[in-house]
């Protein structure tokens, strides 16, 4: 366990945080938030020991192990099974399957564990990386955006593996959803100070509300009372028999510790610019297939027929790497399909969001610029309005390109996309790199916009809140499906969550646990029993965890309603008795597991 006192860091002489303290208990999973830039990945490398601070106290046992995700790239070893294992202890080198547990859940194949590490793509090389920091069974991780460059099924493995792990951690990462489910307490970095509350992040923006409601209430009493000694004071400072009271209260005034007033902090602002159109469908999919080589077997997708409209949100889902995102180029026209037919309708105007337009930002420009050169008949007023919207207001506005974080970028492209009006949205994983706050209020916007969506992300909550129709990358293709995320999980769900057995290893190696069991003929009967235990279980976890999403549904409908207290703080019950069954539940299944694995261990 660790207990921060009084810790301080400054930059430049311009404070990142002030004299906070925390301490994190037993088994406890926080989730840390704040916005860009609030000093939440300057704490990771403060507790690392690889960034120092002005003042304060970190206490953490000689024995307690940290396992950080490193974000750095750096490989050593020949294979991708060697370069995990060798974290491992000398006695456990070889022990294959502790490795391959993990990097089969983070979406990884048994071809792919004799492949050299660099010849993956940056994203899954940071899994690699999360592979290692997760074998390394520390007492404590530290996970910086563990959820960056993971897909659907890679984010829903790790949940399960955090949901069982043994130990503390502290996460950082934008997607609340995740962290809602996963997460123990909350603790955010806000204004320079820490605040750390027992529950989700609901619980923690609540209570950050309350509390500057309390700051600003007690700062306009404490100016009310200022105001009425100074009036005092001047009145009666000239008169002998006042003075000695009039200096007391000047006195009073002085040992004050003047409240401030809380400045509004910027928010994204804005609303999609909306081109209205009589068109009833703006885009027509007619039997489209899609290969990089020309030839039926190499296709990524086939036969995929749809409609968009107005008010339709068609969400994307599936690996990374099976073909998403080029399924959105050929909806563009970027790329042409290999057979089939995408049809726009003459009334539809598209605004295309892509993370790789990044790259095509003109470093040179001002956010300005960059934002006016997207529409030419664009006011000089109407630029800086999009500016502002974006959180570009002012001198902000003036800011070179070059100079901006990838969030800011991520701003800017959205920019350029409201000074189009447009009926017709292809967003590629807009959430990345936005914040949590930004996160919300795209996905608010988003679900107001009166044309059609097609979007790619891996953000559950977004998807919850956007889908009403899915196109799904799995089982070697894409399938268009009519109905919500939820609805896709009860009546479909992933076939790589079917079962919770590990995969099937080599069939060369005939000393595998896995080979000796198939070979008997016959499962024993426990071993039946204990999978049907499992099914139960996982089904149990399913319900419990779609009513928590219910649950939070509700609080966040009357979270800022002040007459709701009491209705607050009964959802919030149930949301925590909810969450202890979940955790009872996972609980019984890794006992489950434990057990079938020591009996496949004997086979």
């Amino acid at each position: 366990m660790i207990q921060i006192n009084n810790l301080s860091k400054s930059f430049s002489g311009i404070p990142l945080f002030q004299s906070i303290s925390f301490s994190v208990g037993k088994n406890e999973i926080i989730g840390l938030v704040g916005r860009n830039g609030s000093g939440k990945s300057t704490l990771f490398k403060i507790i690392l020991g690889v960034e120092s601070y002005d003042s304060g106290d970190i206490n953490t046992p000689k024995t307690y192990k940290l396992g950080y995700l490193d974000q750095h790239i750096h490989f050593t070893k020949k294979t991708l099974i060697e370069e995990c294992c060798q974290v491992l202890g000398e006695d456990e080198q070889y022990d294959h399957y502790k490795a391959e547990k993990i990097l089969f859940g983070l979406g990884f194949t048994e071809s792919d564990l004799t492949l050299s590490p660099s010849k993956f793509s940056g994203g899954f090389q940071l899994r690699i990386n999360l592979t290692k920091t997760l074998l390394q069974d520390p007492d404590m991780l530290l996970l910086d955006e563990p959820t960056n460059y993971l897909d659907l099924l890679s984010l829903r493995w790790l949940r399960r593996f955090l949901k069982s792990f043994r130990g503390e951690a502290i996460l950082i990462t934008h997607d609340r959803a995740f962290l809602d489910t996963v997460t123990t307490h909350t603790m955010g970095i806000h204004r320079g100070l820490l605040t750390k509350v027992k529950g989700d992040t609901n619980k923690y923006y609540t209570q950050l509300l309350v509390d500057e409601e309390v700051h600003e209430k007690t700062r306009v009493n404490q100016e009310k009372k200022i105001k009425d000694l100074q009036k005092f004071a001047d009145k009666f400072g000239a008169k002998a028999s006042k003075a000695t009271q009039a200096k007391s209260k000047l006195r009073q005034i002085e040992k004050m510790e003047v409240l401030t007033q809380i400045k509004q902090e910027h928010k994204l602002g804005f609303r999609f610019n909306y081109r209205a159109t009589p068109a009833k469908t703006f885009l027509s999919v007619d039997d489209i297939a899609f290969s990089y080589t020309g030839l039926k077997a190499d296709n990524l997708f086939e036969k995929l027929s749809f409609h968009i409209g107005p008010k339709d949100r068609l969400a994307v889902i599936g690996k990374n790497g099976k073909g998403k995102t080029t399924l959105l180029n050929a909806l563009a026209g970027a790329v042409s399909p290999t057979s089939g037919l995408v049809t726009f309708n003459p009334n539809a105007t598209l605004g295309y969001y892509q993370q790789t337009n990044r790259k095509n930002l003109v470093q040179t420009n001002t956010v300005a610029e960059e934002i006016a050169q997207a529409n030419p008949h664009l006011s000089i007023s109407e630029s800086r309005g999009i500016c502002g919207a974006m959180m570009f207001s002012g001198t902000a506005g003036d800011k070179k390109i070059s100079v901006l974080s990838g969030g800011e970028q991520s701003r800017v492209l959205l920019g350029k996309i409201l000074a189009h009006p447009s009926n017709l949205l292809f967003l590629d994983e807009p959430s990345n790199h936005l914040d949590m706050d930004s996160i919300t209020i795209l996905t608010d916007e988003v679900s107001k916009f009166k044309g059609g969506l097609v979007i790619v992300t891996h953000n559950e909550e977004m998807l919850r809140k956007l889908a009403n129709k899915l196109i799904i990358f799995h089982k070697g293709g894409a399938e268009f499906f009519h109905g919500t995320y939820d609805e896709f999980l009860e009546s479909i769900g992933w076939e790589e969550e079917a079962s919770l057995k590990k995969p099937k290893t080599k069939s060369g190696n005939k000393d595998s646990a896995e080979s000796k069991a198939t070979s008997s003929g016959a499962e024993s009967h426990r071993a039946i029993e204990i999978k049907k235990e499992c099914k139960q279980v996982e089904r149990k976890i399913e319900r419990l965890e779609e009513y928590i999403e219910n649950k939070n549904r509700s609080v966040d409908k009357i979270l800022n309603d002040i007459t709701a207290t009491k209705e607050l703080e009964k959802l919030y019950k149930n949301i925590t008795e909810l969450q202890s069954q979940v955790d009872n539940s996972y609980a019984k299944m890794e006992g489950l597991l434990k057990e079938l694995d020591s009996m496949q261990a004997k086979c």
